[in-house]
């Protein structure tokens, strides 16, 4: 949906150049770009006919300023709308309501094959981590085989806790025990992971209502994958009408058709789009943006997750060790390298930084192979590691033997260790001009000192 809708808007804004003024013809010919290209999305038809009534009432009483040409400030309106359509509903938006008697209970529901156990542990590890939360997940799903291990691998790399269950007691026991055990061990929040079907049934909606009445959660999640299109549309419909649902996590908003699903099912349920899962890793959930999500299905990147990735994968302790190492004139040797090799790689994956770059830049983005970029990094960081401490500190011991013995360690060719050596003299010919001070004003610059003690 994203590259549909901004490819088709891009071409319109360049169409509009030459014209002066928002008209009812202009405005009728940028509609049908958007209508066409949300319908190809999946978004449903009462949503598509709402959103265009909204932007062409909108869109006429609009005036054109400053440097803004007709297209730019219809792209502009559609944005507004957008947001609106994907803020609106009861409940609190912007991630939990966990005013509650702990524990809080948060329900997890939705069809099997929606992503609920992985999100439970991303929940779990988004309170843990963001919110400093004692968490406890539960499985009730004792329907699924594995699901209940599955569990229990995701939630300790969530760093939360698990209570286990079986798939010979009832689910509603399940609940309890978890619920019993949370309150006397002090947990601030419960989540529990309900069990899923291929199709909606009775039997499904019957037991999770058994359950939401026993376990009275302050939050119920309606856990729904992105990538279903018009599917997810008549799920959410049949647990709406069965469950007081508080909120929805989209999932797999990563694939080709994100938006589509966020705009229809907000709109069918009523609720508000609190979480969408935006990778498969174990912190690949973000407390849903409006106006963010907006942005990147205009085409216009999403600038701030980019940010905020870059800066978590960054480790400033480290930063500002080199740059002090290298204020002192004690050098740059291949351990600060691998060091760089390293932080590269701890921001979350090259294609998954590309993905929120704007329109123009991502399509230029998207004609490298990063997939290649990220094998170049791991193979760049295995011919480090095959070199002795040493060698490392002191890179000039490194002559034929020694490069023979290294490329055969990392398993690459000689030309490959070459290669390395001479990205790396580069690099240390940089760090050199940036003694006395430099690398630190270049920092400064960037912002990657900000906050830090003395460091302005």
């Amino acid at each position: 949906m994203a590259s549909a809708l901004s490819d088709r808007l891009s071409r319109i804004v360049k169409t509009m150049r030459g014209q002066a003024r928002i008209t009812e013809s202009n405005v009728s010919d940028m509609l049908r770009e958007v209508r066409m290209a949300l319908l190809e999305a999946d978004v449903a038809l009462p949503v598509v006919r709402d959103l265009i009534a909204q932007v062409r009432e909108k869109a006429l009483g609009e005036a054109v300023v400053g440097s803004l040409t007709p297209g730019q400030a219809l792209v502009g309106v559609v944005n507004k709308e957008l947001v609106a359509l994907m803020s609106g509903g009861a409940g609190v938006s912007g991630g939990l309501n966990l005013a509650a008697q702990p524990p809080a209970v948060v329900l997890m529901a939705g069809l099997q094959g929606a992503g609920k156990t992985t999100t439970t542990a991303k929940l779990a590890r988004h309170l843990v981590q963001k919110q400093k939360k004692k968490v406890l997940t539960v499985s009730a799903d004792v329907y699924r085989p594995a699901a209940i291990e599955q569990l229990k691998t995701v939630t300790a790399q969530a760093g939360a806790e698990w209570f286990p269950s079986s798939p010979e007691q009832q689910p509603i026991d399940i609940a309890n025990a978890a619920l019993d055990y949370a309150r006397k061990h002090y947990f601030d929040v419960l989540l529990v992971d309900t069990a899923g079907r291929l199709a909606i049934d009775e039997l499904l909606m019957q037991e999770i209502k058994s359950l939401h009445t026993a376990l009275k959660p302050i939050e119920t999640l309606f856990v729904v994958d992105a990538m279903q299109g018009q599917d997810a549309i008549n799920t959410a419909k049949a647990f709406t009408q069965a469950l007081p649902l508080t909120g929805i996590v989209l999932t797999k908003t990563d694939g080709d058709s994100r938006g589509g699903a966020a705009l229809s099912v907000r709109h069918v349920t009523g609720v508000p789009i609190k979480f969408a899962g935006v990778s498969e890793k174990i912190d690949g959930l973000e407390v849903f943006d409006p106006e963010r999500h907006a942005q990147r299905v205009l085409g216009m990147g999403d600038i701030v997750a980019l940010v905020e990735q870059v800066t978590a994968g960054v480790d400033m302790d480290a930063a500002q060790k080199l740059a002090s190492k290298v204020k002192s004139g004690a050098g740059f040797d291949l351990n600060d390298f691998l060091d760089q090799l390293r932080q590269m790689k701890n921001m979350g994956g090259l294609s998954g930084l590309m993905d929120k770059l704007p329109g123009q830049m991502a399509a230029k983005a998207g004609q490298m192979d990063m997939d290649k970029v990220e094998r170049d990094l791991r193979r760049k960081e295995g011919i480090v590691c095959s070199m002795t401490l040493t060698e490392r500190t002191k890179p000039e011991l490194i002559k034929a033997t020694r490069k023979r013995r290294i490329a055969a360690g990392a398993g690459v060719q000689v030309q490959d260790v070459n290669r390395l050596l001479k990205e790396f003299e580069q690099m240390q010919g940089m760090m050199k001009k940036m003694k006395g001070g430099g690398m630190m004003k270049m920092m400064k610059r960037m912002g990657g000192m900000r906050g830090m003690p003395g460091m302005g």
